[in-house]
């Protein structure tokens, strides 16, 4: 790396026009970034992120407009710059990974096509040398068979191979600047860690350097040098990655880290600490310190009077905070929560139980053929749940958790096999077959919420119609329904006459969940439902879940590929894995040796914020099998880094019972995986 920035942004400035008028969203950034270096932006949705991505792309649209402030990349101010000097620099000299790779990918053209298209266009070379270098970038971003997938269309893809394709068209011009916008949001834990390893890896490889943009703050700390911490439109925080994540000095940096789950917190200890309010909006900016009217540490007049740039923390080089009490709060310990979840009760018989469940979907092989293949979704499924008891699911996507999901609430039925809700059986037996009664036993939360809220309908009509299906209430009783229902969701009953566009994704989340709890039920089925949101969000959702199975005794089916939130929420985990539960026991027992070695895998992929902890990755190369494609013996056999032979090819594994009731599918022996293990 070299002293000169290659990217120096200076008191940038940035509007859009809106009917109200033209709002500020950044008001005087600057930042610089060396080449080879990785520097991470993060803070809450709305805090300027992407716009400054966007800026730097000169990619604004029509209502947002530089109003102030240079971009400087290699010495040119990126501001000043025709179209014509701009089309030259974009792909060639700074490219760009979006969050969602099909924004990046056209439907209609093969991988190949649009790989080849970048140096065509922006190096003039002819066919055959630009397919040899898309063939050489596959290779780099090490996609299997790459012949094969430069033939192959997006939605033929896989997200974590849609990722790495939309990374190898950024980096195959070679570019010097690297802009990726949430790259990992959404992936799988293992999809996660390999892009991650990818980026490091290239980036080493190209001394490319990266603008790394997330509200994950794990991938940050695997990924960049320094971290830069935004809050409406400004940086109150930067430094190295050792500085803000073992030393943070600004308060909302600290309440950042405090709404994570680390190793050692659970609910039943310490309650995650979400940051109270939420960002206000552009429109809504006042003189002073941006986040004072959040912080626990404001002091009126002295914060909230005038504009805080950053200065320099003294004895600490590199590390730059806009807070006016910053040497004040150095040794002001880290807010701690005074109340934790508690429930002193024992668990009860299952509320379900799950036994020898299989759920089988015919396809045809072609539109017109008569075999069909039999794709297996779950096979001799066996888990129980506890009532006022959270059971998390956890695996990549297509090992079957959603499915299980479906046949819980009656939107598949099973093929085989027994599923009991409090004692009735439902594997069979389709929602529309089932009584009021057995309906409001058990409710589910989707992951997003904008998909199951009418846009058309407000708040208090969509809660006000479950309490008349799954109550039957009368007219008149609805609103004081829905207004307690918003109550025991933390929502002003105010929030009833809002539509679902009036609503961050935090209050919409919470209205899902005021929905689902109408029936007064028995059992919460919760579908990746803090997968999307900013930490502070996230942990106020944690909580609130938390607290309504407190006080309520609800069971929780908690389904994530988020291990760190499970680890902290659950009772009990069942890691799939092409259907079929890998592991099954309480949290305290997956989570320590001896693991199935896929759960091994999961963990060791987990990132996480302290950057001095030793790196332990195991890497599953190998894709995960479709579902017919299922190896006769271990699932797993195709992807283990601990397989032991042929055994595992061609004989299913034992169940092996182990302390407290906790189970593990595999051939090794449980004392010797352990001796083979480590805590992760």
């Amino acid at each position: 790396m070299t002293d000169a920035p290659l990217l120096d942004v200076q008191g940038l400035r940035v509007a859009y026009t809106t009917r109200a008028g033209e709002v500020p969203v950044l008001t005087g950034l600057d930042l610089s970034l060396r080449a080879g270096e990785a520097l991470g932006l993060v803070g809450e949705s709305g805090c300027g992120k992407s716009t400054v991505a966007l800026s730097i792309m000169r990619y604004l649209g029509r209502a947002g407009r530089i109003t102030a402030g240079r971009i400087l990349f290699e010495g040119r101010d990126l501001v000043s710059l025709d179209e014509g000097a701009l089309r030259a620099l974009r792909g060639r000299r700074i490219a760009m990974v979006y969050q969602d790779p099909m924004a990046s990918l056209n439907p209609v053209m093969t991988v190949g096509r649009q790989l080849m298209e970048v140096p065509m266009v922006h190096e003039r070379v002819d066919a055959a040398a630009a397919r040899a270098r898309a063939l050489a970038m596959l290779r780099e971003v090490r996609l299997a068979d790459p012949e094969a997938v430069m033939d192959r269309y997006p939605h033929q893809l896989s997200g974590g191979q849609q990722q790495r394709i939309v990374i190898a068209m950024a980096l195959i011009a070679e570019p010097a600047l690297l802009i990726m916008d949430e790259p990992t949001t959404g992936l799988d834990v293992t999809v996660e860690a390999a892009v991650l390893d990818l980026v490091r890896d290239l980036r080493r490889r190209h001394d490319s350097a990266i603008l790394f943009i997330s509200h994950n703050l794990g991938t940050v700390a695997r990924v960049c040098d320094r971290v830069g911490v935004m809050y409406r439109g400004e940086l109150v925080e930067e430094g190295s990655v050792r500085q803000i994540f073992t030393d943070p000095r600004h308060p909302y940096t600290r309440g950042l880290l405090d709404c994570l789950p680390t190793s050692g917190r659970d609910k039943r200890h310490a309650p995650l600490i979400p940051i109270a309010g939420q960002v206000e909006p552009a429109s809504a900016r006042t003189p002073g310190c941006g986040f004072a009217s959040r912080c626990p540490h404001v002091e009126t007049g002295r914060c909230t009077t005038r504009a805080i740039a950053l200065a320099t923390v003294e004895d600490d080089a590199g590390h730059r905070v806009a807070c006016v009490r910053v040497d004040e709060l150095a040794q002001a310990s880290r807010r701690r929560a005074t109340l934790a979840v508690r429930d002193a009760q024992a668990p009860t018989a299952p509320v379900i139980a799950v036994r020898d469940l299989h759920k089988s979907y015919e396809r045809r092989r072609a539109r017109l053929a008569a075999r069909k293949d039999v794709v297996r979704a779950l096979v001799d499924v066996e888990l129980t749940a506890a009532r006022r008891r959270t059971l998390a699911v956890v695996g990549e996507s297509g090992c079957g958790k959603s499915t299980l999901a479906k046949i819980l609430t009656g939107i598949e039925v099973a093929t085989g096999g027994s599923v009991t809700l409090d004692g009735i059986e439902v594997a069979a037996l389709p929602v529309d077959a089932r009584d009021r009664t057995l309906k409001r036993k058990l409710q589910m939360v989707f992951q997003n919420p904008d998909s199951t809220l009418n846009p058309s309908h407000t708040v208090g009509y969509a809660i006000g119609r479950a309490l008349r299906r799954l109550r039957e209430r009368a007219p008149a009783d609805v609103p004081s329904g829905v207004a307690r229902l918003l109550e025991v969701v933390k929502l002003g009953p105010e929030m009833a006459a809002r539509r679902p566009r009036q609503l961050s994704g935090g209050e919409k989340q919470r209205v899902a969940i005021a929905r689902a709890l109408a029936g007064d039920p028995d059992v919460i089925v919760a579908d990746e439902p803090v997968s999307a949101l900013d930490v502070s969000v996230q942990a106020a959702v944690i909580n609130l879940l938390n607290e309504i199975q407190a006080e309520r005794g609800t069971t929780l089916l908690f389904i994530s590929h988020d291990l760190a939130v499970v680890r902290y929420l659950a009772d009990h985990v069942a890691v799939m894995y092409l259907g079929t539960v890998a592991e099954f026991g309480a949290v305290e027992r997956v989570f320590a040796p001896p693991y199935h070695p896929y759960t091994e895998a999961l963990l060791s992929a987990v990132p996480v914020l302290d950057p001095d902890a030793a790196a332990s990755r195991i890497v599953l190369e190998a894709p995960l099998p479709r579902g017919d494609e299922v190896p006769r013996g271990c699932p797993f056999a195709t992807r283990c880094p601990r397989r032991v032979g042929t055994v595992c090819d061609d004989v299913p594994p034992p169940v092996q019972q182990l302390d407290g009731g906790h189970r593990i599918a595999r051939h090794i022996p449980a004392k010797e995986l352990a001796a083979r293990q480590v805590p992760l």
